[in-house]
């Protein structure tokens, strides 16, 4: 399928003239460099790999039971993306037929094309982004690292007598469980009512992957901020870092997901698009630490040069080296670090990096300067078990490109 290129690759390959603007300006020792599009060799990274990682992108989208409907890529090295590819259907499925187990697909004129510009449900990877505001109030000092819960959400008492620390959350060494069915709950009261009584399913200090940690981290950020975790989002990550398709829902124009009903979803919902789909996010009003924000690779781009650029963009600044360092440094605050299941060749070194369970994942490498951000609808038009094969095969053939450079 050919590239459709949309207006954040236009934006990309005027990064330079921006770049000349912040020197201009004078903050030209203060500013890093921005992103640009540009070719394999000037990334530093094998042409021939690169074209592996593209052809097979795209046929994940083809066939007769796809990988995905569609997907998005973009990777790079250093300032420089040197893949940007879009393929396959944001919207392909009006529904799910579970007599016949396919997708009922629509008239074909009603299909939509994957852009560049597509905004993806992330799913959890919102919850690096939760990670990152903590690290942020970490910096500033409003906000101890090893400080029990209980000092800020004394009303949470289950968390408070476990002794649960904010560390624990980010590194999901917390103890509870993986999530609670607050979508059943009937109102906001009984939700925050649930979460409050939670006790640990294990001793603190053992690591069990949990959406709780970053519901209870959202609350105590907006706690001591008192500010709600979007603005937190907004305002200290993506707004100055330019990341303008970056928001929590609903966002009208994203790739449709799951035709959402039970038995095989928690909630009825119908075919979604542009409506969270995990249902305790939806539950909880589509803002919540662990899901919720929608995207674009190029977006997601940004945020990984700024987490290798040691925490700057341009002229804009969200966390100083140390902390990001803080952030990123094994076991990783929110990261998952050298996880060969979905990093493939990358891992080993230190990458870091996230999934989402809609097809969603990220990998930067600090070693080699590399990023990969993989977007995807594969639970469009139901959920599968999860496959991160395709996943790894694309970090690995970043990897090899690293090499064979």
């Amino acid at each position: 399928m050919p590239t459709r290129e949309g207006s954040h690759e236009r934006g990309i390959r005027d990064c330079g003239d921006r770049e000349r603007e912040d020197r201009e300006c004078g903050g030209g020792e203060l500013s890093t460099p921005r992103l640009r599009r540009d070719t394999a060799e000037k990334a530093g990274l094998d042409p021939a790999e690169l074209h592996h990682l593209v052809s097979e992108v795209r046929a994940l989208t083809t066939g007769e039971r796809p990988w995905t409907a569609g997907a998005v890529v973009v990777a790079g090295r250093g300032p420089v993306i040197a893949v940007a590819e879009a393929a396959g259907w944001a919207v392909r499925y009006g529904s799910y037929d579970p007599v016949t187990d396919r997708g009922v697909e629509l008239p074909p004129e009603a299909w939509v094309p994957m852009t560049l510009d597509t905004p993806f449900d992330l799913a959890s990877l919102t919850k690096l982004f939760t990670a990152a505001a903590a690290v942020q109030q970490i910096e500033r000092g409003t906000l101890g690292i090893d400080a029990r819960v209980g000092a800020y959400l004394p009303e949470f008492r289950a968390a408070a007598a476990s002794g649960i620390t904010v560390r624990q959350l980010l590194t999901h060494t917390s103890g509870l469980r993986p999530e609670l069915p607050l979508y059943d709950c009937p109102d906001r009261a009984a939700r925050l009512a649930m979460l409050r009584a939670e006790h640990p399913v294990t001793a603190p200090g053992t690591y069990v992957y949990s959406d709780l940690n970053p519901l209870l981290l959202q609350h105590v950020l907006e706690r001591v901020t008192g500010r709600p975790l979007d603005a937190l989002i907004r305002d200290g990550i993506t707004r100055p870092l330019g990341m303008t398709s970056t928001r929590f829902g609903p966002c009208p124009g994203a790739a449709a997901t799951e035709d959402q009903r039970r038995p095989w979803a928690k909630a009825d919902r119908g075919m979604l698009r542009g409506e969270v789909h995990d249902e305790n996010a939806w539950a909880l009003g589509g803002v919540a630490g662990h899901a919720g924000l929608f995207s674009t690779a190029g977006d997601l781009a940004v945020f990984c040069r700024t987490l290798l650029a040691g925490g700057s963009y341009g002229p804009a600044r969200i966390l100083g080296t140390d902390f990001v360092e803080l952030l990123l440094t094994p076991p990783g605050l929110g990261f998952a670090v050298d996880q060969p299941w979905f990093m493939g060749e990358l891992a080993g070194g230190g990458a870091v990096g996230h999934t989402g369970f809609t097809g969603t994942s990220l990998v930067l490498d600090p070693v080699t300067d590399t990023f990969l951000v993989l977007l995807a609808n594969t639970v469009h038009p139901r959920r599968r078990p999860p496959d991160s094969g395709p996943r790894a095969a694309a970090a690995s053939r970043l990897a090899r490109a690293v090499r064979g450079a």
